[in-house]
């Protein structure tokens, strides 16, 4: 991984710094995407404690489809080539909310930002092939059945399992078909299973979601062990040129038969256009 640049989203906690830290001891150029400043900072001195050069940092509300826009800028201004994208922030919630572009948060941030900044990054990534895509999905999809098209912000029937999972069948779909579209470009996309591990996911939540997280820690895979399959797919000879699987600690594996279904891959990459404004025309260039 010498001297290739990768971009991490939510690399300041949890599997998303465990992943940052592990490819910039790999001699990665890192560039990562936070949120909160002060967290960032921690980042970058466990990426130096780590033996990693200094990374670049993107600060940015991805709840935001402006705030995308202007970290999108940012990396391309600063990055003249981009070898691997790890998509991997992520949210969960207790109750419904809806961010400023007044879309459901959990769908917004768990599908919205990695469907955006993968595409406003996509031309960088053309032109650094070969190159890598890494959406960190779950098999929390197996929750629910298909994607709710016609409601996909559970303005009604709203349920914080339901709607997580919603989101993570979205990044499942949202890879299949940006592989089927990347064919030929030695650009690849994959997705994974990180399993159940010890995050700050759902903290912001309250008290409640903080105690229940507490108690089931000793359950769960540490961070480390989390970020595993992430490091595996951004890093290994093994999965050169594979394209459009998802894999769990580090094998390919076959999810549910809704996260299969190419035709509702297509009605989502359709639906994630219209939400959006951004999205690839027919001879495959990006539109913004």
């Amino acid at each position: 991984m010498t001297g290739k640049t990768c971009i991490v989203t939510g690399a300041t906690s949890g599997i998303g710094r465990a992943t940052a830290v592990a490819l910039a001891a790999r001699g990665s150029r890192l560039g990562i995407v936070a949120r909160d400043p002060g967290r960032a900072r921690e980042t970058v001195a466990a990426i130096r404690a780590a033996g990693g050069d200094e990374p670049l940092v993107f600060l940015g509300d991805l709840a935001s489809q402006r705030e995308i826009r202007r970290v999108a800028s940012e990396i391309l201004d600063r990055c003249p080539r981009i070898d691997v994208l790890v998509n991997n922030a992520g949210i969960v919630n207790l109750h419904r909310t809806t961010t400023v572009d007044g879309h459901e948060s959990v769908f917004a941030v768990n599908h919205l930002a990695y469907w955006s900044l993968t595409l406003l990054l996509l031309d960088r990534l053309r032109e650094s092939a070969p190159s890598r895509i890494v959406n960190v999905s779950s098999d929390a999809h197996k929750l629910v059945d298909g994607i709710a098209f016609d409601d996909p912000g559970f303005a009604r029937g709203w349920s914080t399992m339901k709607v997580y999972g919603h989101s993570k069948l979205a990044n499942i779909l949202f890879t299949r078909e940006l592989a089927r579209r990347l064919e030929g470009t030695d650009v690849t996309a994959t997705c994974l299973h990180p399993g159940a591990v010890a995050t700050g996911l759902g903290k912001n939540n309250g008290r409640v979601a903080r105690f229940l997280i507490a108690m089931l820690r000793p359950f769960f895979r540490t961070p480390e062990s989390g970020a595993e399959t992430s490091i595996h797919l951004a890093s290994s000879p093994a999965v050169e040129g594979r394209s459009g699987g998802y894999f769990a600690s580090c094998r390919e594996r076959s999810p549910s038969a809704a996260a299969r279904d190419d035709v509702a891959a297509r009605r989502l990459w359709e639906l994630s256009t219209r939400l959006t404004g951004i999205g690839l025309d027919e001879a495959g260039r990006v539109f913004s």
